[in-house]
């Protein structure tokens, strides 16, 4: 090979390796940008110079890998520690709890109770209990809130991965198309598909296989694929088939079949953070606190009909709550349905109905044919058919009396009770007449006793068999605290591991504008280096030329 050859191949591979250079340093804010060398070998056949092998991207698939799945935990840890922070702050004021407003109820009983007769301490207790009362509606209402949240949040998080599934189908075609047509790789589109599974790695905990080395498919965690190849699937957001009122995943495969996820298939990223936080944070408070409402509420009912007014009549119901509900599974193929009610404190003691064995948590129940099994939701565990009763048609278990109605159930068929969400929003003091609180037990002036008995009920285990009301709500705030605790240091130890990761991903990967600048030093004295050659060999010529004339 010539001099002039020689040199011309160097400029090329110098003005080459100028551009790669020069576009690193212009994409070095660039999201998803990877750093790209040229890769220079000597000439072919061995005459000398030098050839542009490659122009190299700087990606490791390992890396990336673990990048991704600690992204997808941390998203799902950083999501749930922001609602779940929303609750701690919540029921942990001090001013706005509950806690200080149940001591003024009992504290405003303790005054009736000095003055039975008096107008002002019979105007305190309704005062009272209309305060009390509205604080459980409105925390009910902010939890009913978050819950209608968490549903939407779940329809926009699908909504984004549709689209992203779409795309990384199209650019599988885009790169496939790309390397037939030029034999290389597409190092622009192949870092938009790399970024596009960081991304997605954000809203749910996803599944990467290379096919061929090539080809990126995308699978759930349980193997449903969303992306193969240059086809993507659907996922949908759709009604629970126990629950119309919840929001959870459905998958629409190849053939166009709609099948409703368990919730527990999804666990990182945005998506998986937020179902998680439903089920194992919102759920649970949002029953905690309908169960305080009813045990206190009840227990007050049932105590205060014991009692006389001021006109010598029976005393009714103190507290109105919102009644339990029971959904019917979508696929049932009997008629029949339940209609679920509070049953009442010792009646029988401590029997299936008694509102003393109450749960803080929902059922299902499933007939299998000639019995009902109940199994709790929030531990999974069945209940034993020794604290489940049915007599004439009613089914009594936790606290809980239900009646099937519209004929009975065929085998095989699922319902779902929610007795205490929504409990605690329509809790309301029923009682707006001073004249109509029972403070008595019999007809006579000064009669205190009834008054003294439901001032009595603070002291008393009524909630879940073993708690007063002010250690069942001490126990929902610290429960919460400690949830919000825990789920904060694993968020930012998570975090921290992910960081670290990114700075590995970044030390291969990353631009750094101080090598990029040394390198454009580098290159442009290569480049003048070889021009340096070609003008050597013109000097030289033209010095043979000279010497023949």
């Amino acid at each position: 090979m010539s001099l002039f050859s020689i040199g011309v191949s160097g400029l090329n591979a110098a003005q080459n390796a100028l551009a790669t250079t020069g576009n690193n340093i212009t994409n070095v804010y660039t999201p998803g940008y990877n750093r790209e060398l040229t890769i220079l070998s000597e000439g072919r056949g061995g005459s000398g110079g030098v050839q542009v092998q490659d122009i190299q991207r700087q990606f490791n698939q390992y890396v990336a890998g673990q990048l991704n799945a600690a992204t997808s935990k941390s998203s799902a840890l950083n999501t749930y520690q922001g609602q779940i922070s929303q609750i701690d702050s919540l029921l942990a004021d001090r001013d706005a709890g509950l806690a200080p407003l149940m001591q003024d109820f009992f504290s405003s009983l303790e005054d009736l109770a000095g003055a039975p007769s008096d107008p002002a301490a019979r105007q305190g207790v309704i005062g009272s209990a209309n305060t009390l009362s509205a604080q459980f509606r409105s925390f009910d209402d902010y939890l009913a809130d978050m819950q209608d949240g968490v549903n939407g949040l779940i329809r926009d998080e699908i909504a984004q991965i549709n689209n992203a599934t779409e795309e990384l189908a199209y650019l599988n075609r885009e790169i496939a198309l790309a390397r037939a047509r030029s034999g290389e790789a597409p190092n622009s589109l192949l870092n938009q598909r790399d970024h596009l599974v960081h991304e997605m790695s954000e809203r749910l905990d996803l599944r990467l296989n290379i096919q061929d080395g090539k080809s990126y498919n995308v699978s759930l965690p349980n193997g449903q694929p969303l992306v193969a190849g240059t086809q993507a699937f659907k996922l949908e957001a759709v009604n629970d088939a126990s629950d119309p009122e919840r929001t959870i995943i459905g998958y629409r495969d190849p053939a166009g079949n709609l099948t409703k996820l368990e919730e527990d298939v999804i666990q990182g990223g945005t998506l998986g953070g937020i179902m998680t936080f439903r089920s194992e944070s919102l759920d649970r408070v949002q029953n905690q606190l309908g169960q305080m409402a009813v045990s206190l509420g009840e227990a007050f009912n049932v105590q205060h009909r014991q009692g006389i007014d001021l006109n010598g009549d029976a005393g009714g119901d103190m507290f109105g709550l919102g009644q339990p509900q029971a959904f019917s599974h979508e696929n049932n193929g009997g008629t029949a349905s339940l209609d679920v009610a509070f049953g009442t404190y010792n009646d029988p003691v401590g029997g299936p109905g008694d509102l003393t064995n109450l749960a803080a948590t929902g059922y299902d129940v499933v007939y299998d044919g000639s019995d009902y099994v109940v199994t709790r939701q929030d531990t999974g565990a069945t209940l034993d058919p020794a604290d489940v009763d049915l007599t004439a048609g009613v089914l009594s278990f936790g606290g809980l009396e239900i009646t099937i109605q519209n004929g009975p159930p065929a085998a095989g068929d699922r319902f779902n009770v929610q007795p205490l969400k929504g409990a605690a929003g329509g809790m309301d003091n029923l009682i707006g007449d001073t004249s109509k609180i029972a403070a008595g037990e019999e007809d006579l002036s000064g009669d205190n006793r009834n008054a003294l008995a439901m001032q009595g009920l603070q002291d008393k285990q009524l909630v879940g068999g073993g708690a007063t009301f002010s250690q069942a709500y001490g126990a929902l705030v610290s429960d919460v605290g400690n949830r919000t605790n825990i789920v904060k240091v694993n968020a930012e130890a998570q975090q921290g591991l992910t960081d670290q990761l990114s700075a590995v991903q970044q030390s291969e990967s990353g631009v750094n504008l101080d090598e990029e600048a040394a390198n454009l030093m580098r290159y442009q004295q290569y480049y003048m280096a070889n021009a340096k050659v070609i003008e050597t060999g013109t000097t030289i010529i033209d010095t043979l030329l000279n010497l023949r004339s």
